[in-house]
């Protein structure tokens, strides 16, 4: 039997505890541990009242690396919530980060609730965690981006109706784009894209240091969706990107009007595929096989 408290408790304190079972009640006194020198931050990737799309996992990130043989201790003290309820699962997605991720797509409205429970909780080694975390999340409507390279277009979808479809230009055949279930990680108004920043010097035949705009990251090796027009030309008709998804300027900003961190891309047809982990590519691996990723 274990108990777990509705709120972190205090550092060197007292408590008096009640029991009771069936006819039969008891107290026990506890005082909880000094508080430790050695406390790792543990965070949300969601926001507290954010509003996600229906792929976004609920993702912790830990400020040290959590061993193995911790992975169970640390799950059982992470309780997650959704209204309606749906199927879902923790996965470890590397040694500090941890995913909850549903069976299908969350449904559109749906209520999301975390809480980790894990204030003084060993992480293993040394470290114990900082303190307790709650988050509170929404989920929009089922918007939802499909790319297929054979026709080189995009269609968007919002709960199952046609927006807009709209040519693309994507990898060309030395830097092809990568197949897979994406998600939408970051988005900005614009980034200067840095080809340096992968070993290309500006300078060389294949370099570049662009301002993008609209720029909406699915990989963390760089693949975007972003305003390319000085491809326009080619959009629709053959790829001459370094890997990302160019559209015109004025359907990058309509598209990054629309989305939200989370929202699924799908990616078909091209040369190569995701390298699981290059990105939140929770919804790359099949259910049965995401399952396993848990340590209970």
């Amino acid at each position: 039997m274990r108990w777990i408290p509705d709120k972190q408790l205090k550092w060197s304190t007292e408590y008096t505890a009640t029991v009771t079972s069936g006819s039969a009640t008891g107290t026990v006194k506890f005082t909880t541990m000094a508080k430790p020198s050695n406390l790792a931050r543990v965070s949300s990737q969601v926001g507290d009242n954010q509003v996600v799309g229906v792929g976004m996992p609920m993702i912790l990130s830990f400020a040290v690396d959590i061993p193995k043989d911790k992975r169970a201790e640390v799950q059982r003290h992470l309780f997650m919530a959704s209204d309606p309820p749906q199927e879902g699962v923790w996965n470890w997605f590397s040694s500090k980060e941890i995913h909850y991720r549903p069976k299908e797509y969350w449904q559109a409205g749906t209520k999301l609730t975390l809480r980790a429970a894990l204030g003084g909780v060993s992480l293993g080694g040394k470290w114990y965690a900082e303190k307790d975390l709650t988050v509170d999340a929404t989920v929009g409507k089922r918007l939802i981006m499909e790319v297929d390279n054979a026709s080189k277009k995009m269609t968007v979808t919002e709960d199952g109706v046609v927006l807009k479809t709209m040519p693309v230009s994507l990898g060309k055949p030395s830097n092809p784009s990568d197949s897979g279930n994406f998600i939408v990680m970051v988005k900005n108004e614009w980034e200067w894209f840095d080809s340096s920043t992968y070993g290309v010097p500006v300078d060389s035949p294949d370099g570049y240091r662009t301002k993008v705009q609209y720029p909406q990251r699915i990989t963390w090796s760089g693949q975007y969706i972003h305003a390319a027009p000085w491809s326009v030309d080619d959009q629709g008709k053959r790829n001459v990107s370094h890997g990302c998804v160019n559209i015109s300027l004025e359907l990058s900003q309509w598209l990054y009007g629309v989305t939200h961190i989370g929202d699924p891309v799908i990616v078909k047809g091209t040369e190569e595929h995701v390298k699981y982990g290059d990105g939140w590519t929770d919804w790359d691996l099949p259910w049965d096989q995401y399952v396993k990723g848990s340590a209970l």
